[in-house]
C-alpha cells in the first residue's frame, strides 16, 4: 500500500476515534446545552480548555456550526483566553476539515461542492493565499467552505496560513465584545427579534427574485476605433 493509502486510514481510524471518545465523554450532550457546557468546563479547570478545544475539532467539520463554540467561548472565559482557544479550536477544524476533504473523500465531496463557491477557483488558483484569507473572513467556516479548499488546488499551508489571517479579526471581535453582545440580545424585546426575521427573510426573497429575473447579458460592444460591420449583400438581379 503506498503512503497515501496509509495516511487515509490513519485519519479515518483517528477521526472515528475522536468522535468515538466525544460521545463516550458526553460531549454531544454538554455542548447541546450552554448552561450546563459553562459548568462543565469550568469545574474542569486547564482541562476544559483542552475538551473545548477537542470538542470543536471533532464536532464542527462534522455538523455542529462553528459559531456555537465561538460565541460560547466569552460567555465562559475572559476574553483573551476565549480569544486563544476560538483561534486553536476553528485552526484545528479547519485542518480536518480540509484534510477529510483533500486525503479521505475527495471525489465524494467534490461533487457536492455549491456552485457559489465554484465561482472562486480561477481566483485560488492565481491568488491561493488572498482568496482563502478573503472568504475565511467572510465566511469563516462552514462545512463546504473545508471541502472546496480541499478538492482545490491550494496548497496545505497555504490554506493553512490563508485561515489563521483570515479568522483573527472577527474571531478577535467576537471574543472582546461577545458577552456584552449577548447580554444586549437577551434584553431585546420580542417585537425586535419578529421584525428582525422579517426584514431577513424579506431581504433573502429580494437577492432569489433579483438574481433570477437579471437578464442574461447582451454581446459585448465593438471596441472603439474598430471599423463598422459590412452591410449585408443583396443577391444579383436575375438575368432578363
Amino acid at each position: 500500500m503506498t503512503r497515501r493509502g496509509w495516511l487515509k486510514i490513519a485519519l479515518v481510524v483517528a477521526i472515528a476515534g475522536m468522535l468515538l471518545a466525544s460521545w463516550r465523554l458526553g460531549l454531544f450532550d454538554v455542548f447541546s446545552d450552554a448552561e450546563k457546557l459553562k459548568l462543565a468546563l469550568l469545574d474542569m479547570g486547564g482541562w476544559g480548555y483542552l475538551a473545548f478545544v477537542g470538542a470543536y475539532t471533532v464536532l464542527q467539520p462534522f455538523g455542529m456550526p462553528g459559531s456555537v463554540f465561538v460565541f460560547a467561548a466569552p460567555l465562559i472565559w475572559p476574553w483573551p483566553i476565549a480569544f486563544a482557544l476560538s483561534m486553536t479550536g476553528t485552526m484545528s477544524a479547519s485542518v480536518v476539515g480540509f484534510s477529510f476533504a483533500r486525503f479521505i473523500a475527495r471525489d465524494w465531496l467534490a461533487k457536492k461542492v455549491p456552485a457559489r463557491l465554484r465561482k472562486y477557483d480561477e481566483a485560488l488558483a492565481k491568488r491561493g493565499f488572498v482568496t482563502v484569507a478573503t472568504l475565511r473572513f467572510l465566511l469563516w467556516m462552514p462545512q463546504a467552505l473545508h471541502t472546496f479548499f480541499g478538492v482545490s488546488k491550494v496548497g496545505f499551508w497555504t490554506h493553512f496560513w490563508g485561515s489563521l489571517v483570515g479568522y483573527a479579526v472577527p474571531l478577535f471581535l467576537v471574543s472582546l465584545f461577545g458577552e456584552k453582545l449577548w447580554a444586549w440580545m437577551k434584553g431585546l424585546p420580542p417585537w425586535a427579534w419578529v421584525v428582525t426575521g422579517v426584514v431577513t427573510a424579506l431581504g433573502i426573497a429580494l437577492y432569489v427574485i433579483v438574481t433570477r429575473r437579471r437578464p442574461a447579458s447582451s454581446a459585448p460592444d465593438a471596441p472603439p476605433g474598430s471599423a463598422p460591420p459590412a452591410p449585408a449583400l443583396s443577391p444579383p438581379p436575375p438575368a432578363p
